[in-house]
């Protein structure tokens, strides 16, 4: 993972000349003042660790696996947030970790876990290191680790009578289908993190892939938790159901390390399907197409991948189908406003649906999608849109750096509400991201899109361009504050996906009410007596701490 940016550094490309002169007179967008510090010039503060902590974990572990050389310090600081590279990129390293430590068992993950509860240092799981709500910048503490989990990374098994597997949380995505791959099953399960996150923090933060609609979230594949706490072990999931009492594997699920460390997980699988079609959709607004996927998602058929850009979005990637945000399956204008691919409409919203599965069954669904959809109002574009989203849907991170290096600040948020508050959620935090920036002088584009869809509700992803200003990161969190407001105000969730973190825990506090932060404080206290689990990071304070 490239330190100051996201993914593999070779497919960081800058951004066209054309692009950058766009930015440049669309929203003030100016090449940033300084450039990023080089790898070799950050420098981080002394290790708070004794000698005899860092003697105590090699023991553990081995003198190999505790790491406190500045290089992977760095590579362990913080997560993906775009203030997040922006410190980095300045060279601020004030969340480093004082050591990176890699178990590789669930032992070893127990007896370190007991050896920082006894000498009070905290520790911050990592896997991808892919976070983008604070969640691996603990606060208050006066030393941590990264436990950094890539050493486990191994498919321990796969049970076929029962469709399961049991992963380790290290293993990445990409490796995790692989191996499935290679007995014929998938999990079925890709957000845009895919490339790099891992199957641990899939589960610590409740993710959701893109084909949802057709999997399941993560935690809806999830069927069994193995997780060690300074404790002792916690073995959760003995049946696919069960009425005995509250089910404590939804505990851990979402706990984003606060409540323990998650060292094995036992997750639903699927055999590879058949087919994979991809299609898009045009309609005439935003509003009319959202009710267009609440009949799919209500009434059926669902597709795998359900998805629709508003105007703004639509609009962005049909101008470009690189740009930051876009629906990737966009189409270049010819001069009067038609498709060049199949002359379809231009205006409106692009939808993009994939069906998975057999070839019989998926092109029962395409036809059953298709009447419902041109009932509710909309006209196919042919498979070429949706073609194009399959086909980039990973490189919008890359896009993010590159605008970036550009001068231009680009972020996202996302939520989620019950069909009815949609509307009102939608236009609240737009009206909330457009005032905050344009009132700090920094006017931005924003984008949105419905990114995953329920029977009886659906998500709302942001995207947000504009000029960086003088100060970027407290312009975005003058921004983000009013947005969190709006969504709160209108009965949205804080997150649908990326979790809550540091950046949203004040948030999750007015969600949950104070009993339910006081339950999350008091299961934090049993399975965590000494507070050394990711502190600060999802369970609320109590008050005056």
């Amino acid at each position: 993972m490239l330190w100051s940016g996201w993914g593999d550094p070779g497919r960081a490309a800058p951004l066209p000349e054309q692009v950058v002169g766009l930015l440049h007179d669309m929203l003030g967008v100016r090449p940033a003042e300084r450039p990023p510090v080089a790898l070799a010039d950050i420098e981080v503060r002394d290790t708070r660790l004794s000698a005899g902590d860092l003697t105590a974990l090699a023991k553990i572990v081995g003198d190999r696996n505790v790491r406190a050389d500045t290089e992977t310090r760095v590579r362990h600081t913080r997560g993906k947030s775009t203030p997040d590279l922006l410190r980095i990129r300045a060279g601020d390293t004030a969340d480093a970790p004082d050591a990176v430590v890699l178990p590789g068992t669930h032992e070893e993950v127990l007896r370190v876990l007991r050896a920082c509860a006894g000498r009070r240092v905290a520790v911050v799981p990592f896997g991808g290191g892919t976070s983008v709500v604070g969640g691996l910048a603990p606060a208050g503490v006066d030393a941590f680790i990264a436990l950094d989990l890539r050493r486990m990374d191994a498919l321990v098994s796969v049970d076929e009578v029962t469709r399961t597997a049991v992963l380790q949380p290290g293993l990445r995505a990409p490796g995790a289908e692989a191996l499935l791959a290679e007995r014929g099953y998938t999990l079925g399960h890709f957000p845009q993190s895919y490339e790099w996150a891992s199957i641990g923090g899939f589960a610590a933060a409740r993710s959701s892939g893109q084909a949802s609609a057709g999997y399941g979230r993560f935690d809806d594949m999830v069927v069994g938790l193995t997780v060690a706490t300074p404790e002792g072990p916690l073995e959760l999931g003995r049946a696919p159901k069960s009425a005995a009492g509250p089910d404590l594997r939804q505990l851990v699920l979402g706990s984003e390390g606060a409540f323990g460390v998650i060292t094995s997980v036992t997750v639903r699988i699927h055999p590879v399907p058949e087919a994979r079609e991809y299609e898009g959709w045009r309609f005439a607004s935003f509003d009319e197409g959202a009710a267009a996927l609440r009949r799919l998602a209500q009434d059926g058929p669902m597709p795998a991948v359900l998805r629709l850009s508003d105007e703004t979005e639509t609009m962005v990637g049909l101008a470009d189908p690189t740009a930051i945000g876009a629906p990737s399956g966009a189409r270049p204008l010819d001069g009067g406003g038609r498709g060049l691919e199949d002359g379809g409409s231009s205006a409106g919203c692009l939808a993009v649906l994939g069906f998975e599965g057999t070839r019989a069954r998926v092109a029962e669904r395409r036809a059953q999608a298709a009447d419902a959809l041109r009932a509710a109002g909309g006209e196919p574009l042919g498979t070429g849109p949706g073609e194009k989203w399959e086909h980039g849907r990973f490189n919008a991170p890359y896009l993010r750096d590159s605008l970036l290096d550009a001068g231009a600040f680009v972020e996202t948020l996302e939520t989620a509400a019950f069909w009815a508050d949609v509307p009102a959620l939608y236009q609240g935090v737009r009206a909330a991201l457009i005032g905050a920036l344009s009132g700090a002088g920094t006017p931005p584009l924003v984008m949105c899109h419905i990114s995953h869809v329920y029977p009886s509700g659906a998500s709302l992803y942001f995207t947000v361009v504009s000029a960086q200003g003088k100060d970027p990161v407290g312009h975005w969190e003058v921004a983000k504050r009013a947005a969190n407001e709006a969504i709160i105000d209108a009965g949205g969730t804080i997150s649908h996906h990326h979790g809550v973190g540091t950046d949203h825990r004040d948030w999750y506090a007015r969600e949950i009410g104070p009993l339910g932060a006081a339950v999350l404080r008091a299961v934090k206290d049993r399975v965590d007596p000494a507070g050394i689990l990711n502190p600060g990071v999802l369970v609320p304070p109590a008050a005056g701490e």
